[in-house]
């Protein structure tokens, strides 16, 4: 019997959002790589005024203050569900276009606004978006898929530089007390289960989520048991092998795969930034590391400062409004005083 085994930290940098990090604590992982720098980026929404980097990686956004690094952002491309652009107001820029990042985490929205410093440069819009389309379109590389449309005539619909390295025949997915009948297919990047008698009754199990992976007894006999991680559901899956000698092998072969894939993880996005333009040398702030000592007070929570207009839990700052001679909260965009006096 195979001892359980658990080969890699759980992956958190594209399923979470992250405020005022230690900046170590923003290096990329394995698999992560970084796509685009662009300097002289401004926080509109948290830090109006003050300009920053915008990493943007295969997995998320990372954002960070030029004058403090303790200030930044870490977006996980999971937890956004647009990317749009808008006209905003920014104390470095004045109006201008900004790219909008709506996202969910934890149940809660936040929205994010990024303005670019740098006149004329699309980069800002056209690399974000590009990312996150990609991330969109290759899901199968990094989420457990039940029932879907992976079988076509009982072969894998392949995913880009996906390789098979092995279809098992004979292997019993024990999810019911009869069990199912079906195929494995053993890959570069999951591994797959089909019913022979429904191919539709199938699932896809990335190695990026597998948890655990051993060989154990159950009331089938002995079976192989993989685990998956919390963020795909904690699913344990048993299957089992006819003839029952070629468990091990079938054990040993993903086992195998699971561990290369773990030292090297693919995350299926891929894009290159072409004919990059590089910022103005004056636009160009280095990025220093705090020399001081960041001290608990009473300041506001980080996350409050993105909560979307509507749902907002801390005021505007207050501007001069010439029509009423008087300091009043900053209205969101498109509102006027006059449509705050209609009565609906």
């Amino acid at each position: 019997m195979s001892a359980p085994d658990q080969l890699q930290e759980e992956v958190w940098q594209d399923r979470e959002i992250k405020f005022d990090q230690m900046p170590q604590l923003l290096k990329l992982r394995k698999g992560e790589f970084q796509i685009d720098s662009i300097n002289s980026v401004e926080d509109t929404k948290g830090n109006n005024g003050e300009r920053g980097i915008l990493i943007v990686t295969n997995l998320r956004l990372i954002w960070t203050s030029a004058k403090y690094a303790r200030t930044n952002l870490s977006i996980g491309f999971n937890c956004v569900s647009s990317v749009n652009i808008r006209t905003v107001n920014s104390k470095l820029r004045g109006s201008s276009q900004a790219l909008y990042v709506m996202t969910r985490f934890n149940s809660t929205r936040f929205e994010f606004i990024f303005t670019s410093l740098v006149k004329h440069s699309p980069r800002l819009f056209t690399t974000v978006q590009a990312v996150f389309k990609s991330y969109e379109t290759t899901k199968l590389y990094r989420d457990l898929k039940l029932r879907g449309a992976i079988i076509r005539d009982k072969e894998l619909i392949m995913l880009p530089n996906e390789q098979v390295y092995e279809k098992i025949n004979g292997i019993w997915n024990l999810s019911s007390d009869q069990g199912n009948l079906g195929t494995f297919i053993i890959t570069n990047v999951r591994t797959v289960w089909f019913a022979v008698l429904a191919e539709n009754f199938n699932v896809s199990i990335p190695y990026l989520q597998m948890k655990s992976i051993n060989v154990r007894n159950s009331k089938f006999g002995q079976a192989l048991v993989i685990e998956t991680t919390a963020s795909s559901g904690g699913y344990i899956l048993g299957f089992r092998a006819d003839p029952v000698e070629h468990l091990e092998e079938v054990y040993t072969q993903i086992h195998n795969l699971w561990k290369i894939f773990s030292v090297t993880p693919i995350f299926g996005v891929e894009f290159s930034v072409e004919d990059k333009q590089s910022d103005a040398k004056e636009n160009f702030v280095p990025r220093q590391e705090d020399d001081v000592q960041i001290m608990e007070g009473d300041d506001i929570e980080p996350c409050l400062l993105y909560q979307p207009d509507g749902e907002k839990e801390i005021d505007r700052e207050p501007i001069y409004n010439n029509e009423l001679g008087l300091a009043v909260e900053r209205l969101k965009e498109g509102s006027t005083i006059q449509q705050l006096w209609q009565i609906v």
